[in-house]
């Protein structure tokens, strides 16, 4: 999605508009996320740029878009400019940690009520 935003409509109340933005934010990012993902990817990852021009547009995290929003608004501007493009995500291994003082198993160490441990 590569869109401008109005930030001001006539006849709506302008905190309106800014939660009519978000939510169709919001919206898109569940409908890329329902869609099918293609083989060998994990997950829907997103690219993000924000700005008040196409030109002045930055990169930024999904999570950031509704303060940054919010931020623009609050400085008077009538228009942004979001765009956001789906990319395939991968999910990177944990790292394998092994701890000597913390019992590999729970189940290893558990005893029944009323089962003395044999020594």
């Amino acid at each position: 999605m590569k869109k401008t935003f109005s930030l001001t409509l006539a006849g709506r109340h302008p905190d309106r508009v800014l939660d009519a933005l978000k939510h169709e934010i919001r919206q898109y990012f569940k409908r890329e996320r329902r869609k099918p993902l293609p083989e060998g990817v994990d997950f829907q990852d997103f690219a993000c740029r924000f700005g008040l021009t196409e030109d002045s547009a930055g990169a930024t995290t999904e999570q950031e878009l509704a303060r940054q929003i919010d931020t623009a608004a609050a400085q008077g501007a009538t228009h942004v400019y979001i765009e956001i493009l789906v990319k395939p995500g991968h999910r990177k291994p944990r790292p394998v940690t092994h701890d000597a003082a913390a019992p590999a198993d729970a189940s290893d160490t558990a005893q029944a009520p009323g089962e003395a441990a044999a020594k």
